[in-house]
């Protein structure tokens, strides 16, 4: 069989020992990496329908994974009024009346990105606002995904007037000393209750919205992304784009078990693992153990310092447990949404408790990670647990003085182990780094940025926080290549450069590995390679 794509002129950067191969050519065919060499040899093996590529001496590396993003809710959440460019008050004030004024009467205004260190130390309540959206129905996502400011117009659309009980424990309708709504609604359960009585876009709408955020997600060096949900149709529509050969993404999709699922429920999740096509495939679960630090939703061992994040997602924590066990037993690896010190603990010893017994080996994984103890640091390689981070999301949302929303409510001492990166690494744990994008901007070199500076993006000037928790250049591309591949169970066929592996490659202009951390989110893409076909093509190749 002759290649699919022949790259000539090449530096080949393979993760395993961080040197260049000393090859200078590879060929893709059947989807897989078919030869390496020199360009002589290689370029023989051309065919007439394969596709030579000289790319001038730039770098190959094995095609670049984001560890943790939600491709289909974040296409449908980032349509709107972008807050997230927004640090201060007047500003979010500013640009909401300019996009009301434009609206037309009645129509509901969505908002996305808004970050609570806007409100300084006052409570996040849509009176703060102002008048700007008076009559004016808005659901204003903020950053973190877990919690919307919803106005006045809109809560009285959907019926929401008082408290309400839900079966996720940190979901909360906020409400003040009277009982009356804050505008403040807290996770899934209560933002539903808003978002439902919105207008809904439609199937076309949205088929497009998630493929323009595919497309740019490999424009961007994307080969491939692990999904934190499978909510609503996504499957279908990681069906569709499939089939229709533009799902330019391998993704690797873990729907959700929330609490109150039982054992009818898990056991759908164990019998829809493998589900998928040729570039998407159902293999986790995905579960929460914890809220945001922000929200004061995250599960610590002690309150926080407005005497909030006390209690797990799941209003039986015990209950977490056996559905961990159960999953492993089956053979299927989960991944728990843990944030606070206490959450990291319970799945930590959930996860023990489960290997209890059963051999299987399976990879688990725990996500976000943002604040944990000594003590806890070995246990992840102890148990083989992989620790799946975001160290964009220190880089923007927090501060080095800890003057920020995260880091007052934690206090000094937990404010300073944000993000233990190199803590984990050192203690032998299998770092995969992500961007839980909507939360925090996609592109992977950016996300490597953040890794090794651990400074704000939008203004590299300021001081880094944590500087000791960085990652070295060599670590930070494992974390998106050797890493993710490992979490599945597939570091034997994806994550490096070398025959027979998959030939999903990201091509840059210059050595992701002596570019500065500040300089590398510029470093221009030339060309990514999914399956040994392009997906993307930068003008500026040859």
């Amino acid at each position: 069989m002759h290649p699919t794509l022949i790259l000539l002129n090449a530096r080949l950067l393979d993760p395993l020992s961080g040197v260049p191969l000393p090859h200078t050519a590879l060929a893709a065919a059947d989807g897989r990496i078919a030869a390496l060499g020199d360009d002589r040899e290689v370029r023989a093996l051309a065919g007439p329908a394969t596709e030579v590529l000289d790319l001038g001496g730039a770098v190959v590396v094995p095609g670049l994974t984001d560890g943790h993003l939600h491709p289909v809710s974040g296409a449908d959440l980032t349509h709107g009024l972008d807050l997230s460019g927004c640090s201060t008050l007047p500003q979010v004030r500013a640009a909401l009346a300019e996009r009301a004024a434009a609206l037309p009467a009645g129509a509901w205004l969505h908002a996305w990105g808004l970050d609570p260190n806007v409100f300084g130390t006052a409570p996040v309540a849509t009176a703060a606002l102002g008048p700007v959206l008076d009559g004016v129905p808005a659901v204003l996502l903020m950053f973190d995904a877990h919690s919307v400011l919803a106005s006045p117009r809109a809560l009285e659309l959907a019926g929401v007037d008082g408290p309400r009980a839900f079966d996720q424990a940190s979901a909360e309708v906020v409400c003040d000393a009277a009982g009356r709504p804050t505008g403040l609604l807290l996770e899934d359960a209560a933002c539903e209750l808003v978002e439902r009585a919105a207008p809904q876009p439609t199937a076309g709408e949205r088929r497009a919205r998630l493929a323009a955020a595919l497309r740019a997600m490999a424009a961007a060096g994307l080969t491939g992304g692990h999904a934190m949900d499978a909510n609503g149709d996504s499957l279908a529509l990681y069906a569709d784009l499939d089939a229709a050969n533009e799902l330019p993404l391998r993704l690797r999709v873990s729907p959700w078990c929330q609490p109150g699922t039982d054992a009818d429920g898990v056991r759908a999740l164990v019998d829809g693992q493998g589900e998928g096509g040729r570039l998407w495939q159902v293999r986790g679960v995905k579960l929460f153990m914890d809220g945001t630090i922000d929200n004061g939703t995250a599960w610590l061992d002690r309150p926080d310092r407005d005497g909030q994040s006390t209690h797990a997602f799941w209003p039986d924590p015990a209950r977490y447990t056996e559905v961990v066990t159960e999953l492993h037993r089956a053979g299927v690896p989960t991944a728990t949404h843990a944030i606070g010190d206490a959450a990291v603990r319970h799945a930590l010893d959930s996860l023990a408790t489960a290997r209890t017994g059963a051999a299987h080996d399976v990879r688990h994984r725990i996500e976000h990670i943002e604040t944990v103890p000594d003590d806890l640091l070995p246990r992840f390689a102890e148990l083989g647990v992989i620790a799946s981070m975001q160290p964009t999301h220190c880089c923007d949302f927090t501060r080095a003085d800890h003057t920020d929303n995260w880091s007052r409510r934690l206090g000094e001492v937990r404010a300073s182990r944000a993000w233990r990166c190199r803590d984990l690494t050192d203690a032998g744990a299998t770092v995969v780094l992500g961007s839980d994008w909507p939360i925090a901007p996609y592109p992977p070199l950016g996300v490597m940025a953040g890794a090794r500076h651990r400074r704000p993006s939008r203004d590299l000037g300021q001081p880094p926080h944590g500087p000791e928790q960085a990652l070295s250049p060599l670590e930070a591309l494992r974390g998106m290549t050797l890493h993710p591949a490992r979490a599945a169970a597939e570091e034997h066929e994806a994550g490096r450069i070398a025959l027979g592996y998959r030939a999903d490659l990201t091509v840059l202009a210059d050595d992701p590995l002596t570019v500065s951390a500040t300089d590398l989110p510029d470093l221009p893409v030339l060309l990514t390679v999914l399956a040994g076909l392009p997906t993307h093509r930068s003008p500026h190749l040859g």
